[in-house]
């Protein structure tokens, strides 16, 4: 149970890591455009705050990263469910401003991984 609840957090520090790529290097590309559904317009003027935002997804994803790679299994999953849990509500957070397809791209696999970690210990 452990393997797979790690495995979930990897999958969300990996998401995350995308999100930092598609926000910091390819806000105005075409697939960041398209994954964002900004006019090029939009996106000039936004980039600097995408970038920014995409920052912020890649300490998420460092926080878990050091929680999977944590030798001391407590606080690892103290370090998980920390990070986890941010994810969570910055899912929630973007699905009631931004798109709900935040709440099952973000939030949802953060609280799946942090119910199984849970259920391990």
């Amino acid at each position: 149970m452990t393997l797979l609840g790690n495995g979930l957090t990897a999958l969300v520090a990996l998401l995350h890591i995308y999100f930092l790529i598609l926000e910091m290097f390819l806000w105005q590309k075409p697939q960041g455009l398209k994954t964002f559904k900004n006019t090029p317009e939009k996106a000039e003027v936004t980039a600097v705050l995408a970038a920014n935002q995409g920052l912020y997804n890649g300490f998420l994803a460092a926080g878990l990263i050091w929680g999977l790679l944590h030798s001391a299994p407590a606080f690892a999953f103290q370090i998980k469910a920390f990070f986890l849990l941010c994810v969570i509500v910055a899912g929630v957070y973007g699905a009631l401003s931004v798109s709900k397809r935040i709440l099952y791209v973000q939030a949802v696999p953060a609280a799946l991984a942090l119910l199984v970690l849970w259920l391990a210990r």
